[in-house]
């Protein structure tokens, strides 16, 4: 047969390489539950899941990125959500749009197990984990200053204005992700969200004028 697309074996390699990879996890959160996080080693994770330590690696740098990766892919979502923003747009309903973006990703989880919430807090809890967490948002606080640099006609590099929205963006996305973690899901994440950024639109908006100081 001729014209075949070679799509569904594509898709279907994705799909495996997401399923090891959610079994590691799996295995990994199922551990560190009983045996807290530093007990646990890469042996007892492949262990678990049945898979080779080989297969590990493949996939995974160390444990803590077996628990770390799960949100280590957000801050790509942040700047795409940020760009895509209209111009005319304010700078603090930007930038909220941004993080939410982020926080719908952990609050809805991609499946329904609470297996997001019980990632964010390990990782807030873990020293180890939490340190590795805040080297992916170094990443995702340079990404951010650069879009809002672009969005504002600004230089990243001479001017404050983009380093600092992008900080306070991303410091009220870890502190609307702590409350969220420690309310066990409890609170709305939307809610807090829209709160964090009320206090932060002043200053956000107003720095962000033409003219302003910092600029």
């Amino acid at each position: 047969m001729t014209g075949v697309s070679p799509r569904p074996e594509v898709t279907m390699a994705q799909r495996k390489r997401q399923l090891v990879s959610t079994e590691l996890t799996e295995a990994a959160l199922q551990l560190m539950a009983v045996e807290g996080f530093d007990a646990v080693t890469v042996d007892e994770i492949v262990a678990t899941a049945g898979v080779s330590k080989r297969t590990f690696f493949r996939y995974f740098a160390s444990k803590e990125d077996v628990v770390v990766q799960f949100l280590a892919d957000m801050g790509t979502g942040m700047c795409a959500e940020l760009a895509a923003r209209p111009a005319d747009e304010p700078p603090s309903v930007a930038l909220r749009h941004a993080v939410w973006v982020a926080m719908a990703a952990c609050a809805d989880g991609v499946d329904h197990s609470g297996r997001a919430l019980r990632v964010v807090q390990l990782i807030l809890r873990a020293p180890a984990l939490r340190a590795r967490f805040l080297e992916h948002q170094g990443q995702w606080r340079d990404d951010l200053a650069v879009e809002a640099a672009r969005r504002q006609g600004l230089d990243p590099e001479t001017d404050l204005y983009p380093r600092l929205a992008a900080g306070a963006a991303l410091a009220a996305f870890d502190t609307v992700l702590r409350r969220w973690s420690d309310s066990g899901g409890a609170e709305d994440p939307a809610a807090l969200t829209d709160r964090a950024f009320a206090v932060l639109a002043p200053a956000l908006d107003a720095a962000g004028a033409p003219g302003s100081p910092g600029r």
